[in-house]
């Protein structure tokens, strides 16, 4: 843990949560991610042993407490940086936006994100396996699996045997496009840049499941 030297509270407090990816492994458990490879899959670009460092630290600074089950929790001091958070992904959704770049759109986040965020209640009744082709990205990390179970959502990223009941060609572009609030999901639709082949009923529903990230809603600045 690097000392900036200061009696400052926020230097101390970056000394614990300021190392790269700290704050992104407590936005996992934020979202209700408890397990190793659960918070792995928010942080599919960090290595297995940086993120047990990470917790590590996180737990030594009395921020996160490993159970015996092999969940990990923050505590009352961790759940604290809850509306650090959410406020740095407000001020980043306003200002800190980058102008699109491939490099940034990882796969496995969008669609990690993507299935923990449905509307339960308006799935269907029924089990449904819904396939996504994600065209601009390689071949290995392009296509993805929801299997719905409700009230469970499970992501697979590969094919485990079952029936595609709804499949999705899309680019990993537009549907982050949609899922940040970019753009309209029925101007998706209508261009084709997301394209949905299945059962009509299951077409027509489809979009009704989709809840958006949760910085979808934040206003942008109207900056001249």
């Amino acid at each position: 843990m690097t000392s900036y030297g200061q009696f400052c509270p926020v230097a101390q407090a970056l000394e614990i949560v300021g190392e790269r990816w700290t704050l992104l492994v407590v936005r996992e458990l934020l979202c209700g991610n408890y397990r190793f490879n659960q918070i792995l899959n928010g942080v599919p670009l960090m290595s297995r042993s940086l993120l047990a460092a990470r917790l590590r630290t996180l737990e030594d600074a009395g921020l996160v407490v490993h159970h015996p089950t092999g969940e990990y929790a923050l505590t009352p001091s961790g759940r604290e940086l809850e509306p650090v958070v959410k406020g740095l992904g407000i001020w980043g959704t306003r200002w800190a936006r980058k102008d699109n770049r491939p490099e940034d759109n990882d796969p496995v986040l969008l669609m990690w994100d993507l299935h923990r965020n449905l509307h339960v209640d308006r799935l269907p009744a029924k089990e449904t396996v819904v396939a996504f082709w994600l065209r601009d990205v390689e071949a290995k990390r392009s296509r993805y699996w929801l299997r719905i179970q409700k009230p469970e959502v499970e992501l697979c990223l590969t094919n485990q045997g079952f029936e595609e009941t709804l499949k999705i060609e899309t680019t990993a572009q537009a549907l982050i496009d949609v899922w940040m609030g970019h753009k309209p999901l029925n101007q998706a639709l209508k261009s084709k840049a997301i394209a949905i082949e299945g059962p009509p009923g299951l077409v027509r529903d489809f979009p009704k499941w989709l809840k958006l990230n949760v910085f979808a809603p934040v206003p942008r600045p109207d900056v001249a």
